[in-house]
């Protein structure tokens, strides 16, 4: 049933972006015919395969840099308040820089690179992990912890038995907006300092004024981040939950 609703939802709005493009024919708004042309005709071209590919492994890259590395110092800042102290005006200012700041930066600073490119990107998301995972170390029970210590668990069993478990809701709440937040700059970063990916796509259509090509290489791209949102996302934060007591 919740497949169903979901294609019957979808297939709604097709419908309706069908008609308003009958109703109101321009350059500017193709039907969603045009659109599948372009996607069908990139696809087996190997163009659109190749551009989305690039991307994703900028958006996996930058995802998992700033994953591990906001998850350390975020648990750091919520297990010893005066480095909290001494590092919240660092977090706050990381916070409020905007992500194009840090891009234009990245590319003046190292070059027109990889290295810059993925980096700028997981520097934009570093602080937003950061935040919530201190706050999620910060509500910790204690009582595990001292049983950590009658049991005499190593520093590994309770990161995984102790750590993780408890820090998994907050773990999965950075990850979901991770994602959304990581791919969309990406896309800006793309456009402004690299020769292929989606964002390079878009931008080089938006030049040509083809806007049923920049719909087809966005729906792509969005469908895929659906797609992993729905098999992978999903299917692991259940399984990491899978421990809690479900209501009755």
């Amino acid at each position: 049933m919740p497949a169903l609703t979901v294609t019957a939802s979808l297939l709604g709005l097709g419908l309706l972006w069908a008609l308003a493009a009958t109703i109101w024919p321009s350059r500017a708004f193709p039907p969603p015919s045009a659109v599948w042309q372009v996607f069908v005709h990139d696809t087996a071209s190997g163009e659109l395969p190749f551009h989305l590919g690039m991307t994703l492994l900028r958006v996996a890259a930058a995802f998992v840099l700033a994953m591990v590395v906001g998850t350390v110092i975020g648990v750091l800042l919520g297990s010893y308040r005066r480095a909290d102290r001494f590092f919240n005006p660092w977090v706050i200012l990381f916070l409020n820089v905007p992500a194009l700041v840090v891009i234009v930066l990245a590319y003046i600073w190292f070059g027109l690179n990889e290295v810059a490119a993925i980096g700028a990107v997981a520097v934009n998301k570093i602080p937003n992990v950061v935040v919530t995972l201190r706050e999620g170390t910060r509500t910790l029970d204690p009582r595990y912890g001292e049983m950590a210590a009658v049991y005499r668990f190593g520093p590994l069993e309770r990161i995984r038995h102790i750590l993780l478990p408890q820090l998994q809701p907050y773990i999965a709440a950075a990850s979901r907006s991770g994602i959304a937040l990581i791919w969309k700059i990406v896309l800006v970063v793309e456009l402004l300092g690299r020769s292929n990916g989606v964002g390079f796509q878009i931008y080089l259509y938006f030049q040509l004024f083809d806007v049923a090509a920049i719909l087809a290489y966005t729906l792509a791209f969005v469908a895929v981040m659906l797609l992993i949102e729905l098999l992978l996302v999903q299917p692991f934060e259940r399984h990491a939950t899978r421990w809690r007591r479900r209501p009755a």
